[in-house]
């Protein structure tokens, strides 16, 4: 029944979304205006983010040190600026960059904002909070967008995120990462399970296209 729904979308509404996407659009979420350009993934079409959001919004940010990966519009980064946390926004996209540049200037926040591979041009610090919002589908990403989509036809995004990400947390830092049930979870929990990591769901949320898991990745214990 979910894929004929699916089907049934992708035949209906999602030419109508691509259209609208084509141009530059403003968003508005509370008190935050962002710039969206088409390069970048649109926070309001998609569950995703807001998902996200809501499960950091129950977390205490201020004056912690939080990293958003794959920053996109910088929905998130932005929240946790306003919430006077001393907020890292990384992305790969280049437009992105620009335009969480212009999105923390329009609201007067204070991003620290790098264009990174992962942590590639971050320097080894530990985050108090990581949040991570990571391409889902397994292909090899050709344009900008892409990379907002595409983790590599072998997941090497994951491979990446989980061989890195012990030199950027310590003990109790709170790392949240948002996946769907379109995932490939398994070969996503083998490469944490690779690199001592294990992944906790904390929270699930299900909607008439898919199900989207909140899952909080923890190191395992080597006693």
């Amino acid at each position: 029944m979910k894929t004929a729904i699916k089907n049934i979308v992708a035949l209906t509404y999602k030419p109508f979304l691509e259209k609208y996407l084509s141009k530059k659009r403003i968003y508005t979420y509370g008190n935050i205006k962002l710039q969206i350009p088409p390069e970048v993934f649109h926070p309001g079409f998609f569950t995703s983010t807001h998902f996200l959001l809501q499960y950091i919004k129950k977390l205490r940010l201020e004056n912690k040190s939080f990293l958003e990966m794959g920053a996109g519009s910088g929905l998130i980064s932005v929240y946790g600026a306003k919430q006077n946390a001393k907020v890292t926004a990384i992305d790969i996209n280049p437009v992105a960059i620009k335009f969480l540049r212009n999105n923390s200037e329009e609201n007067n926040v204070r991003l620290n904002i790098v264009q990174s591979d992962l942590f590639e041009d971050i320097p080894v610090q530990q985050f108090d909070i990581i949040a991570v919002n990571p391409p889902y589908y397994k292909k090899k990403p050709q344009t900008l967008l892409d990379h907002a989509w595409y983790c590599g036809e072998n997941g090497e995004y994951f491979q990446g995120l989980f061989s890195t990400i012990s030199d950027y947390i310590k003990e109790d830092s709170h790392v949240a990462m948002i996946l769907s049930e379109d995932c490939d979870l398994s070969m996503i929990n083998a490469f944490a399970e690779k690199n001592n990591f294990k992944m906790d769901c904390v929270e699930k949320h299900k909607n008439i296209m898919e199900e989207n898991f909140i899952y909080r990745i923890k190191p395992v214990s080597k006693n």
